[in-house]
C-alpha cells in the first residue's frame, strides 16, 4: 500500500505543475484611457476637417445664384438692361397661345431668363417641360449661353405662357439673322399653335359631352 502511494505521488505534481500553466494566450493589457487618449487627436482632426467642410458648404449655400442681383432689384436690374422699355429694344419677338401673351427681348449676355421681373425658374415653378419650352429655340441654334432672355408675359395659364414665349423667342431670333429660319421651322418652333379650347354648346355639359340619355 505505501509503496501505491508513493508511485502515484510523482504523477498528482506533474498534474499540479500543468494545472498551473494556463491554455489561453498572452495578451497585452491595455486600458481604455489609454486608448481614448491615444484616439483623442485623430478624433479632434476628424472633427475639425467636418466643421471647415460644413461651413464651406453653407458659405457655399448662402451664395446668390445670380449675382448681378447685388444692391438692386431684379425689376431695377432689368430696367437697367432695357432703357425705355420693351417697345424701344430691337430684338423682339411676340409669341401666342391659347389665351397667353408673351413679349420677348433678346440681349447678349449668359442665358439667364426673367419673366415678369421674376426668374424664369421660379415664376414656372420648377416644371421641367414649362422650362425645356423656353429654352428649345436657344438650343437648337446653340446660343444658350450667348443671350439673356426678358419676358413680360400675360393672360391664360403658365404651360400657355411657356409656349407664346417659345413662339416669341424664336421670332426674335429671326431678327438677329434670316438664316436661323431653316432650323427653327424644322423643328416647328415657328408654327402657331392655333388650337384653343372649343365653346360649350347649349343643351351640352361641356363642348362635346351630353347628359346621360334617358329613354323613359
Amino acid at each position: 500500500m505505501a509503496l501505491a502511494l508513493s508511485s502515484l505521488i510523482p504523477s498528482f505534481s506533474a498534474l499540479s505543475f500543468s494545472s498551473n500553466i494556463s491554455s489561453k494566450p498572452q495578451t497585452l493589457s491595455v486600458s481604455r484611457s489609454r486608448l481614448l487618449s491615444d484616439a483623442s487627436p485623430l478624433r479632434k482632426r476628424l472633427s475639425h476637417s467636418a466643421t471647415v467642410a460644413s461651413s464651406a458648404s453653407m458659405a457655399a449655400a448662402s451664395i446668390s445664384p445670380v449675382p448681378y442681383l447685388e444692391g438692386m432689384s431684379l425689376e431695377k436690374y432689368v430696367k437697367s438692361r432695357l432703357p425705355g422699355g420693351f417697345a424701344a429694344q430691337k430684338i423682339i419677338g411676340t409669341g401666342r397661345r391659347k389665351c397667353a401673351i408673351a413679349r420677348v427681348v433678346l440681349q447678349e449676355g449668359t442665358g439667364k431668363f426673367v419673366i415678369n421681373y421674376r426668374d424664369a425658374k421660379e415664376y414656372l415653378q420648377g416644371n421641367p417641360l414649362w422650362l425645356q419650352y423656353i429654352r428649345t429655340p436657344l438650343v437648337t441654334l446653340g446660343y444658350e449661353t450667348n443671350y439673356d432672355v426678358f419676358i413680360k408675359a400675360h393672360g391664360g395659364g403658365l404651360s400657355g405662357q411657356a409656349q407664346a414665349i417659345s413662339l416669341g423667342i424664336a421670332r426674335a431670333l429671326l431678327k438677329i439673322s434670316e438664316n436661323h429660319r431653316a432650323p427653327l421651322r424644322k423643328e416647328g418652333l415657328l408654327t402657331r399653335d392655333s388650337r384653343v379650347v372649343e365653346r360649350k354648346k347649349v343643351g351640352l355639359k361641356k363642348a362635346r359631352k351630353a347628359p346621360q340619355y334617358s329613354k323613359r
